[in-house]
């Protein structure tokens, strides 16, 4: 009976040290898709000449470095830890990595409203007055609201400073976890930023998302001395086949943008009410797949998903 027991103990730590090896890697994976997939997108929306900055390039940008923030400061550091089996970067950079995740994701989730707006406007908006600037295509306007973002990002994540400890689940497993004075402090916190940074960048972007799709071939009004109903249509044009190819992937960047927050919203809530090392971890897998996913769309959406050695 006794041998039975050690057999069933030593069967079971092989398939949990199987589970863990296999999670690492799959992190891992993930880290590997994100860097490559975030440092593409900053070198390709890098302004070749100061004087030719634009607005999708600044966006995409900050896009890049809130999403390598995320790589470099929290995914590697996690990885690595997942490998060993343990937190053993002590209770400093524990406090680092809690601020920094927070930080980038809330500048994420921002940049990607940002720029779900702005195509939106170019796309929808400038088509209906005839292809006149759109109001968020405007540096300025821009600056402003990355910068009123990131603070919103630094407020979120200085609390992680301070109310952060390495714990110990048993003798040979540590890991980062957050800890408020009490359960109040905690739940109020979860509150105020599940909203202003999870759930109102997500009820904006549903909103912008209920206008009609542009249609290839520009406006619906049929301009003076234009083809009449009678006419044979206008073969589509380089620019409405790039107006098409941008809209669907506003289209993919919302889909991903949703599935990706909402879930992790309702992780994050459900974490709020019931703490649970589970939900925590399936909640940071999300916020992880989201910021290797969504450069590769991003570069799809404006064409340089490629390299060209072409002059």
């Amino acid at each position: 009976m006794f041998s039975l027991f050690l057999n069933c103990s030593a069967l079971h730590a092989v398939v949990v040290g199987r589970l863990i090896l296999v999670e690492s890697i799959v992190r891992g994976l993930m880290f590997l898709a994100g860097v490559l997939g975030n440092n593409w997108l900053a070198v390709r929306s890098f302004p070749t000449q100061r004087s030719s900055v634009r607005t999708n390039e600044v966006l995409f940008l900050n896009l890049a470095l809130s999403n390598l923030i995320t790589n470099y400061l929290v995914d590697l550091p996690d990885t690595v830890a997942d490998f060993a089996g343990r937190w053993f970067l002590g209770e400093t950079y524990c406090g680092i990595f809690r601020f920094c995740a927070d930080l980038s994701e809330t500048s994420s989730i921002f940049t990607t409203l940002f720029i779900s707006v702005f195509w939106h406007q170019k796309l929808v908006g400038s088509l209906k007055r005839g292809g006149s600037p759109v109001q968020m295509d405007s540096l300025c306007l821009v600056a402003c609201l990355l910068a009123g973002s990131w603070t919103v990002a630094v407020v979120f994540s200085i609390p992680h400073f301070f109310f952060v400890k390495v714990e110990a689940s048993n003798e040979s497993s540590e890991d980062c976890i957050d800890v408020f004075p009490n359960k109040a402090a905690k739940q109020t916190y979860e509150i105020i930023y599940l909203t202003l940074a999870n759930a109102v960048p997500v009820r904006l972007l549903l909103r912008w998302l209920r206008a009609p799709e542009p249609q290839p071939g520009g406006t619906d009004r049929t301009p003076e001395g234009g083809p009449r109903p009678s006419q044979a249509p206008a073969k589509p044009t380089m620019a409405s086949s790039s107006q098409v190819r941008a809209a669907k992937s506003v289209v993919g960047v919302a889909s991903v943008f949703l599935v990706c927050w909402l879930t992790h919203l309702l992780l994050r809530i459900t974490n709020s009410v019931h703490t649970s090392s589970l939900v925590v971890e399936v909640a940071s897998y999300i916020a992880a797949s989201y910021t290797c996913i969504i450069p590769y769309i991003f570069l799809h959406g404006v064409k340089k998903l490629h390299c060209s050695c072409k002059r």
